[in-house]
């Protein structure tokens, strides 16, 4: 029997927007590997009546339902009584589940209230799923012919619990698993990619190959069912080298959170460490380096010249130039590099300067001219980029700035022309 999964997310922060909805799709993709289909998402808020409607919708249409949110100790968190209602089991009091919320908060060295204890209250004959990271037990049982799983909402809490609880007891409905592989495009668009591999696509059942426009880049994400994990991987191979022959460099990674880490791996398997010089961006490059763990062994730091004083009085930039062709050229894009790397001590260092928008700058620059560089020890380049599009954001633009000048560096480090056929050698030690 082929099983099908609703998840149904509880709270109404998310109705909001206050919160992102990140537990469904973490949960997705842990359900997709267990073999297990997700055909619905769904996200009610903390209403008793719109709750109860919600699962009785989820019970016609899938017969596993794993819920997210609303078991916490305040008088909104209805969920374990809405669905104890809905299958017909009553609430009952679980010591070890209190001593367990007891014994957390002593850990944390906080007080108790009594509300807490609420959350040891769980649907009768429950498969209990203990919660090492918070203090709000989940459960999972069987009834009428339908699976449910329980789960706090906080994400911390939610995906090691589903991980290391849920899924033994979800691993006996496993048939088979499904395997992605995800491969990140930079350098070309959604419809280009699209179009390049529309009719592989079409000719796939399994695996299935589909492109997913992110900020400024595409991802192809490849996917197979199989019984075992090394069938489902073989399943990929031949695939994942066919798109590779296609789009060549213009793929940067497998399994990558994005350019930031493997720009920071390339350059720590060198030796390498890195700078930045932003105008424009604001500081982006070096927000985005350093959210990736461990940056601190490559990246040194980062110069914020947003003001012409400090492109000149701390990076070294030409005043002379500064005053004849103003702070959004390639000469400056050049001389900031090379001033970050100067100033910073580092082996690589990405600047960028241009026009963020909303308007023109006082020299009549368009929103979305833009210049990026890369100074390595071999040599600087510098490339020209129009980030404006009908609609493009301010937020656009600096995002799009930000990883043409990684991009750069990915492809230094990788040996491959920084900037491809777009960018200009300006300097050689």
């Amino acid at each position: 029997m082929s099983h099908t999964v609703e998840i149904l997310s509880v709270g109404t922060e998310l109705l909001l927007g206050s919160i992102v909805n990140s537990d469904a799709q973490a949960l997705s993709r842990e359900l997709s590997a267990l073999g297990l289909n997700v055909l619905y998402h769904s996200v009610v808020g903390d209403n008793p009546g719109r709750l109860k409607s919600a699962v009785e919708l989820a019970r016609s249409r899938a017969d596993v339902i794993v819920t997210t949110g609303g078991l916490g100790p305040t008088c909104d968190d209805l969920t374990k009584q809405t669905l104890a209602e809905c299958f017909g089991k009553e609430l009952v009091y679980h010591p070890e589940c209190a001593e367990g919320i007891r014994r957390f908060f002593r850990r944390m060295g906080k007080e108790m209230t009594e509300n807490n204890l609420q959350q040891a209250y769980l649907p009768e004959g429950c498969h209990i799923l203990d919660n090492a990271w918070g203090t709000a037990p989940g459960c999972a049982f069987e009834a009428d012919g339908a699976y449910v799983v329980m789960l706090p909402g906080p994400p911390r809490e939610c995906l090691p619990m589903f991980r290391e609880r849920a899924v033994p007891w979800l691993a006996r409905l496993s048939e088979g698993v499904i395997r992605s592989r995800t491969l990140r495009v930079f350098g070309m668009g959604e419809s280009a990619v699209e179009s390049l591999l529309r009719d592989r696509m079409n000719g796939l059942s399994n695996p299935t190959l589909a492109p997913y426009a992110k900020e400024g880049e595409v991802e192809l994400r490849i996917t197979a069912k199989a019984d075992t994990a090394q069938e489902a991987d073989a399943l990929i191979v031949p695939v994942e080298e066919e798109v590779r022959a296609l789009l060549g460099d213009l793929i940067y990674g497998a399994d990558v959170s994005g350019l930031p880490q493997v720009v920071l791996e390339g350059a720590r398997d060198r030796g390498l460490t890195l700078g930045t010089a932003e105008s424009c961006t604001g500081g982006l490059i070096a927000k985005n380096l350093t959210d990736v763990p461990g940056a601190a062994s490559v990246f040194k730091g980062s110069v914020v010249s947003y003001h012409c004083e400090v492109k000149a009085g701390v990076l070294g930039v030409s005043q002379a130039l500064l005053d004849e062709k103003g702070a959004v050229c390639a000469q400056v894009a050049e001389q900031m590099a090379q001033g970050a790397r100067r100033t910073l001590g580092c082996d690589l260092a990405a600047a960028v300067t241009g026009v963020a928008g909303p308007d023109p700058d006082e020299r009549g620059n368009p929103v979305g001219l833009v210049y990026a560089a890369l100074a390595a020890p071999d040599g600087c380049w510098v490339k020209k980029l129009n980030l404006a599009s009908p609609g493009a954001r301010r937020d656009r633009i600096r995002t799009l700035a930000a990883n043409h000048a990684l991009d750069m560096a990915r492809r230094w480090l990788a040996g491959l022309e920084p900037g491809g056929r777009d960018a200009q050698r300006s300097w050689t030690d």
